[in-house]
């Protein structure tokens, strides 16, 4: 479609008690954006590419080393809706760097096979408890049909539909959401949804939709909402189509990182 990037959202001074910003980084992160014209202004502290981190915290485009959008177009105002995916291919990556090739492999099949502007998702969430840039807030996705020039898309990187995403996972889609609040990116009285109330699908997976059906702001939006027609395992919207005969590695976590 014809995108049209139309101005950048302010930087707050504040910060959130959540995620706090390194100025250093911040500064690094709002130059690269000024030269791709992306807009966006919510960057966190810079990543920790050791063996561990404790925090959420955000990854810049740059950081994982995206493409350029091949357009970008924005929406005005807080996104009233927040919506949750998982992957399913990729599976889950635990370490930073694996994480990375999961959002440039997310991102070259969105661009390069499905032609699309950039990789759908506004965030994607490592198993490294990493949150990474997609084409970030107010920025019109490509993930949930009528709902992407609304919402903030997150992706959980790995298959969930029996198995839950790991505690660094969750906690850190919650802070990014809690942020985006802060913020002003995110409306206050956000509905929260699955990517299966609003298309015939099983994503974000049976397990992770049952844990964010318990979370604040989630809304059932009917009774019939997130009944999968078929009990065959479909492919992903976002899934490349070779990768859905591949039989999933177990997800289990590793041992805790050394502190």
């Amino acid at each position: 479609m014809g995108d049209k990037v139309s101005g950048s959202v302010s930087t707050s001074s504040s910060t959130s008690p959540a995620i706090l910003m390194d100025s250093e980084h911040r500064e690094h992160w709002e130059q690269q954006q000024l030269a791709t014209s992306c807009g966006y202004s919510q960057h966190m502290q810079q990543a920790n590419l050791g063996d561990g981190v404790s925090t959420a915290r955000l990854l810049s485009r740059s950081d994982w080393g995206a493409r350029l959008p091949k357009s970008v177009d924005h929406f005005q105002g807080p996104a009233p809706y927040v919506i949750i995916h998982h992957s399913y291919m990729p599976g889950v990556c635990y370490s930073t760097p694996d994480c990375m090739k999961s959002m440039r492999d997310m991102q070259d099949f969105h661009q390069l096979e499905r032609g699309w502007n950039d990789i759908g998702y506004s965030f994607g969430i490592g198993g490294d408890g990493m949150i990474y840039t997609g084409r970030g807030f107010n920025v019109v996705g490509a993930h949930a049909p009528k709902y992407n020039d609304r919402s903030v898309g997150i992706v959980l990187i790995g298959d969930w539909r029996t198995e839950l995403p790991p505690k660094q996972m969750l906690d850190a889609a919650r802070n990014l959401i809690s942020f985006g609040v802060f913020k002003g990116y995110i409306d206050p009285a956000y509905k929260l949804l699955g990517h299966r109330q609003v298309r015939d699908t099983e994503c974000p997976g049976g397990r992770l939709f049952a844990e964010i059906s318990s979370w604040p702001h989630f809304t059932r939006l009917n009774d019939t909402e997130g009944v999968v027609s078929s009990t065959a395992a479909p492919v992903e919207p976002h899934v490349h189509p070779k990768a859905a005969t591949q039989t999933p590695l177990a997800q289990s976590p590793p041992a805790a990182p050394k502190a």
